[in-house]
């Protein structure tokens, strides 16, 4: 359980240094499929990305990025920048400025949040059986988070590649092989607890069945194609069409009971949670009030963890959506936003945009207990700062 803390415990909430840096960047346009909004909003069970093609960003240069964001990744270059470029000083960048190593448990989850297990399915008349079979670990963030999709391509030992879609970016990893080794030895010791975990089981399946080339034979196709019937959204109308004998496995049902680490949880705010801000009419004398908001939507199959998430933070309400299948870990009281979910966030940090989002979260926070939230000057700086939050921040 999370324990409770005073009010004074706010009292250095203010005026955290900190600097946002832009990434710009250009590349090939690629195609995906699905995103966040898609799950909640639209009625589709798994999001599921494809990116057709990709930028890659050398592993063993990681701590290089640095000098590759700041010269917006070579806009106006043909070809990729050149690697006698990248080579300088490497050492010296990884001994200086490499970042500590993530939490095993804030990599799983902000996979849960943001991670897909694919397995696609099309037609190649350059294969034998005239199909072929790729399976996928993908993770995908918004552009201006790339420094944490670095980390995380440096957990997994560097493997895999990066590459950019409009404002997303994604990193992936297609290699039977390294799913083999690294990807899936991961997530079966730091478990999956959102109903993703299904996905990954199934997916596990064809990646073994694939390491024994089942998949280029036609048997072992057909199992492939009943295992991804019961995965994310299920198999393509193209596949349908070629297959009339499909027969779904059975999904395992995932019964999460508990929280095992508090990283886990910072790592699945880090892609799912939201620290916003309400300003609403009010009959005070100033006419407006102030509320600040935590909250954690999900799919409604995971109501369960919602509820799990409650318990841990001792705090919050479960709000469910109306017209969607979606579900909400809603906290607005002050006392429990100051005295719970505040210092939590201090003791296991976020990363990247969304901890900037939190520390101006925490500068209101501030405001508000000084209760300059009352004054017309608190309020105008209030106004300020949540423009600058969130989608509002440049």
């Amino acid at each position: 359980m999370v324990p409770s803390y005073s009010r004074k415990a706010i009292s250095g909430w203010i005026n955290y240094p900190c600097t946002v840096i832009s990434h710009m960047m250009s590349e090939n346009e690629m195609g995906y499929r699905g995103s966040k909004s898609t799950i909640l909003y639209k009625y589709v069970g798994v999001k599921e990305q494809r990116v057709d093609g990709s930028w890659c960003i050398n592993p063993n240069l990681i701590i290089m990025h640095l000098r590759c964001t700041l010269m917006g990744f070579e806009r106006n270059y043909q070809i990729k920048i050149p690697s006698k470029q990248l080579n300088t000083n490497t050492k010296k960048f990884s001994t200086l400025h490499s970042p500590p190593k993530l939490n095993p448990w804030f990599v799983t989850g902000i996979a849960d949040s943001e991670g897909t297990f694919t397995i696609m399915i099309d037609q190649n008349i350059k294969r034998t059986i005239d199909w072929r079979v790729q399976a996928k670990f993908q993770i995908g963030i918004n552009v201006r988070d790339l420094e944490l999709l670095l980390q995380i391509q440096q957990y997994f030992n560097g493997i895999g590649s990066i590459g950019k879609s409009g404002n997303m970016i994604f990193y992936s990893i297609s290699s039977v092989k390294d799913l083999t080794n690294i990807i899936i030895p991961h997530f079966e010791k730091y478990s999956l607890l959102t109903q993703k975990a299904a996905d990954f089981m199934l997916f596990k399946k064809i990646v073994k069945l694939m390491n024994n080339k089942a998949h280029l034979f036609i048997e072992g196709l057909h199992q492939i194609i009943n295992i991804k019937a019961s995965m994310n959204i299920g198999v393509s109308n193209i596949v349908k069409s070629k297959f009339n004998n499909i027969i779904p496995i059975d999904r395992p049902i995932i019964n999460t009971e508990n929280i095992p680490d508090p990283h886990w949880i910072t790592g699945f705010v880090n892609g799912e949670g939201t620290f916003d801000v309400k300003i609403y009419r009010s009959k005070n004398k100033i006419g407006h009030a102030v509320q600040l908001r935590f909250r954690i939507p999900q799919h409604e199959r995971d109501t369960k963890l919602i509820e799990l998430l409650i318990k841990y933070f001792g705090s919050g309400v479960k709000e469910e959506h109306t017209k969607f299948p979606a579900v909400t870990l809603v906290i607005v009281k002050f006392s429990q936003i100051t005295e719970k979910i505040i210092p939590f966030f201090e003791l296991y940090p976020l990363i990247g945009h969304k901890k900037i989002d939190f520390f101006d979260w925490c500068k209101i926070a501030r405001l508000m207990s000084d209760r300059s939230h009352l004054t017309y000057y608190g309020l105008n700086l209030i106004r300020q700062i949540k423009a600058g939050m969130n989608k509002g921040r440049k």
